[in-house]
């Protein structure tokens, strides 16, 4: 199995953070947000080789990244893979850069695909355990509460079996407060679908796209993120992630230190 990790972005609502720096490679809590989505992924077994897809304004700093985390954790392989886009006019989209590695990297094989700014309260271990024993496309999903956040995301409705049987991207009158977030299970058979949503000239922005054209196609299913889940769009939600994530306590939510509060619902 391998991974690949989403991190080609600009995030321009966060400058001057990240004028310089990655969105992924900014510190919560002490050490760069990508490490928490990588460790709470290490945990699924058969991972052996994690893409990091990103640009060329900061290639330079994720191979050393990953030089770093390589010698702490040797078992795993890494490879950084540049897209060559330099700034918002020429960036791939999130579609187009995951099609990018599997083309560039000639990937065969089932693939766990996450963003890199998506932080996690706890491990992934039963993701990865549950998308084994489908083998069929899985999008985890989770309740922001509130149906008013729903309209930045996404809209999805879900059948017995955990099947999506509708989705919609920033619908205007959503009736669930469950939406889908940007970690995804495609297993080798799915790939040559990818390739061809992208030769078609479908949108390759954002990845929710293209769950919208695959699950009137083939059964998608759906997991149910547990804990919390943060996706770090502001410098707001970066400092309530900061504070979240500070101070872990035994059995407890990073940094909790009373209720859950609720998550970061930005893009």
């Amino acid at each position: 199995m391998k991974v690949i990790i989403l991190a080609a972005g600009y995030a321009t609502r966060l400058y001057p953070l990240t004028l310089t720096r990655p969105k992924p490679l900014l510190d919560v809590a002490g050490k760069p947000m990508i490490d928490y989505v990588l460790d709470n992924l290490a945990t699924i077994d058969g991972i052996e080789r994690v893409y990091v897809v990103t640009n060329a304004k900061f290639a330079g700093q994720f191979q050393e990244w990953a030089d770093a985390r390589h010698r702490q954790q040797p078992r795993l392989q890494f490879t950084i893979v540049n897209d060559g886009s330099t700034d918002e006019t020429n960036k791939l989209g999130a579609i187009g850069d995951l099609h990018f590695v599997l083309d560039r990297e000639r990937v065969e094989d089932d693939l766990v695909v996450v963003a890199g700014d998506n932080l996690f309260s706890e491990a992934l271990t039963d993701f990865g355990r549950y998308c084994r024993g489908k083998q069929a496309p899985v999008l985890a999903v989770y309740d922001v509460g509130n149906l008013d956040e729903i309209r930045k995301y996404n809209a999805i409705t879900i059948d017995g079996e955990r099947r999506i049987t509708y989705f919609e991207e920033k619908p205007q009158n959503p009736t669930s407060t469950v939406t889908g977030i940007a970690l995804y299970y495609y297993p080798r058979t799915i790939l040559p679908l990818i390739r061809q949503y992208v030769a078609e000239g479908h949108n390759t922005d954002q990845p929710g796209r293209l769950v919208q054209w695959l699950y009137p196609r083939i059964p998608f299913y759906t997991w149910a993120v547990p804990g919390l889940w943060f996706d770090i769009g502001s410098k707001e939600t970066l400092e309530e992630a900061n504070r979240i994530f500070a101070r872990p306590e035994p059995g407890a939510c990073p940094g909790a230190t009373g209720p859950l509060p609720k998550p970061s619902t930005e893009t």
